[in-house]
């Protein structure tokens, strides 16, 4: 995780409830007509320089972050304004992707859209240059001029912050670097053109970047080949005119926290793994025991169906059960046909957890079995005792450690089933979306804050459950011995 991503949880946590943050972390563990060019060394105004957009070295990360710092940014990270500067920026949006298809039959280049009015701040990051636009009556305005260092420099401050704070794991902007500014509606450099405010399409107004000759310039067998990282898009404005509020500081800033969090995971994973350690639970117990009342060679046999599931990667469980259930099957068809298709469904996390834990229970139940005495149910049955009765009066209380050992390792499986549930459920938001999914799309989209909460979270719910499981075996483990004795 790099610096960036640590200020961002620490701001969240950390200034809330730092007592509360450490547990929880250890058990985790502006413009004119014309261009300007401004370089790192014209920069007085800023700190030192830091790496070129996209860069990850240790001292560039902490001097971005010394910039974030000196910035007012809106909790919402939408606006932001330095003290000092005459200008702030507002309604900051970032396009990580653009479109490179043709428009009405003609090629236009690269380009993102911006929206649909034209007259907004434009940046575009490449690897080797930055390139940003302010229309010239914006920029007479709000007193921004792109021949002042200082401008510049307050400038890249507010866009270097935004464009971290907004980043979500992607390439950020960096000070160090050239960085080009113009008023003009197309810049070239190199090659390459930059335009600004094409109104492409009625009303839809889009940054495009193409070659001098009309070429793609995001082919790498191009000549003018750039590498294109993202596009950032604000308003430039007056200071006085915005109006930045922070994020909130203290307990409020963790009640702000968990307040946005959708807590629709935590329920479809209890209501999920319940339902399932139900079904596993009276299957394993079943398997078990009717595993040790066939024939030997028949025992191997349904011994290694029982346990394959446990030694299968669980992707290969998952694809396997969408090969059985998928709708082109006819078992999928008819679960179709009478109006409750599986695939992608509640039902089908359920599935894939019983799938993936239950060979955790068979094992555990099994070898609690098969260490019985078989004299003393020998005994139960020359007593008169049916099979129902010695399973339950004699079996299951003296198999109980184990069984409920097994109880405990199948609950944990199926509560961090991950693999097979996204194969055979895929990813819907309060529907098959447990913690184990949300954990890795949260932090693939960049939340790694929220992805470090469901940790915590899932961790401490496991905990939980195995003591409460762990101090009832031990009554249980009592109760046996006495039997014994």
């Amino acid at each position: 995780m790099d610096n960036t991503l640590i200020d961002r949880i620490v701001g969240v946590f950390s200034r809330a409830a730092m007592p509360i943050v450490s547990c929880a972390l250890a058990m985790a563990i502006a413009f004119i007509p014309g261009t300007a060019l401004a370089g790192a060394d014209d920069e007085g105004d800023l700190d030192a320089p830091n790496a070129a957009a996209g860069g990850t070295s240790a001292q560039s990360a902490q001097e971005d972050t010394a910039i974030d710092d000196a910035v007012n940014i809106a909790a919402d990270g939408k606006s932001a304004s330095v003290e000092g500067s005459p200008f702030a920026l507002e309604d900051f949006s970032r396009s990580q992707v653009g479109s490179n298809s043709d428009v009405n039959g003609v090629y236009a280049g690269y380009r993102y859209f911006v929206s649909d009015e034209s007259g907004s701040l434009a940046v575009v990051a490449a690897d080797e240059l930055t390139v940003v636009h302010v229309p010239p009556e914006t920029a007479q305005a709000v007193g921004f001029d792109a021949e002042s260092s200082e401008s510049r420099g307050f400038l890249k401050q507010l866009l270097v912050a935004l464009d971290a704070q907004n980043s979500k794991g992607g390439a950020t902007l960096s000070a160090e670097g050239e960085w080009a500014f113009t008023g003009e509606p197309e810049f070239e450099r190199d090659g390459v053109v930059y335009k600004f405010d094409q109104e492409l399409k009625p009303g839809e107004f889009y940054v495009c970047v193409v070659g001098a000759d009309g070429s793609d310039v995001t082919q790498a067998s191009n000549p003018s080949y750039v590498r294109l990282t993202h596009a950032d898009f604000a308003t430039l404005a007056s200071a006085d005119q915005v109006s930045v509020i922070g994020a909130p500081e203290g307990f409020e800033a963790l009640a702000s926290f968990l307040k946005g969090i959708d807590y629709s995971p935590l329920w479809v994973t209890l209501k999920t793994t319940l339902t399932a350690i139900v079904f596993i639970f009276v299957l394993g117990l079943l398997a078990a025991y009717f595993s040790l009342r066939i024939p030997a060679r028949a025992q191997d046999i349904a011994d290694s169906i029982f346990t394959i599931p446990m030694v299968l990667p669980p992707t290969v469980c998952g694809f396997l059960l969408l090969l059985a259930f998928g709708k082109n099957t006819a078992v999928g068809q008819w679960f179709i046909d009478i109006g409750f298709p599986l695939i992608f469904s509640w039902q089908a996390t359920v599935l894939a957890a019983v799938v993936v834990a239950f060979p955790l229970m068979y094992r555990s139940a099994r070898g609690a079995f098969e260490n019985l005495d078989p004299n003393m149910l020998d005994a139960a049955r020359t007593l008169g005792w049916s099979n129902a009765k010695i399973f339950f009066k004699l079996m299951l209380p003296l198999s109980w450690s184990s069984i409920a050992a097994g109880t405990v390792l199948s609950f944990a499986r199926a509560l961090g089933e991950f693999g097979a549930t996204l194969f055979l459920a895929g990813n819907y938001l309060g529907i098959t979306r447990t913690i184990p999914i949300a954990i890795y799309f949260e932090w693939m989209n960049g939340n790694t804050d929220v992805a470090i909460f469901w940790t915590v979270v899932i961790m401490a719910f496991s905990f939980v459950v195995i003591l409460f499981i762990n101090l009832w075996s031990r009554r249980t483990t009592s109760y046996r011995r006495g039997m014994e004795a």
